[in-house]
């Protein structure tokens, strides 16, 4: 009687662990483009725009918006990105009207905000960029779950060159009007398929 009590409850925890996985509003990961649920991303910080504004957490809200971290000195990723997420924009036609494209810098040092809005003047206009003093930074990045680093600059020798690149995450956050995250599109990601995504906004 004791091994059909313990088989039955090994049975029945199996059954509640896949409940637990697959009922609505688990957080869980739905594709390799997107995913959705319940994420403890997002948060307060304080930044100052291309212009030298102050922008808060709060600026944010009332309003969708697609946050992006990046630097302007980025070889590859993060420009490829920002034009995929304009040609989403773009492509979502009166949908994207409701969503606010936020690109942050995690290279203040060299990000200052007139760097900022010299380089975000290549993508949407409705950009805005964000940059502040290194703590604020690491604040903001700490709100998202973004991990940024330095990573020093080599010559061919395996040298020192003085200079450096920065590694960090590279999604591209969908939040909504609360600030709460709603989704996120990984690097590889098409412009059709976050359009799409932005077509399923509520009004």
């Amino acid at each position: 009687m004791p091994k059909r009590i313990a088989v039955a409850f090994i049975i029945l925890s199996s059954m509640l662990l896949v409940l637990a996985l697959y009922l609505p509003g688990s957080p869980r990961q739905q594709s390799t483009t997107g995913a959705t649920g319940t994420v403890a991303i997002g948060g307060p910080f304080t930044l100052v725009d291309s212009k030298g504004v102050t922008v808060t957490d709060a600026d944010l809200k009332g309003r969708y918006s697609l946050v992006f971290f990046g630097f302007t000195r980025c070889p590859d990723i993060c420009p490829l990105v920002l034009q995929v997420v304009t040609q989403a924009l773009e492509l979502a036609g009166p949908a994207a009207d409701k969503v606010q494209p936020v690109f942050i810098s995690v290279d203040p040092e060299r990000d200052s905000p007139e760097v900022l809005g010299a380089y975000i003047a290549n993508f949407h206009p409705r950009f805005v960029a964000l940059t502040g003093t290194v703590d604020q930074v690491r604040v903001a990045t700490q709100s998202y779950r973004v991990y940024a680093a330095k990573a020093p600059l080599k010559d061919s020798e395996g040298k020192d060159t003085g200079d450096y690149t920065v590694s960090h995450t590279g999604y591209v956050y969908l939040m909504d009007r609360d600030g709460g995250y709603l989704a996120h599109f990984q690097k590889e990601a098409t412009a059709e398929e976050i359009a799409r995504r932005l077509g399923q906004l509520a009004p």
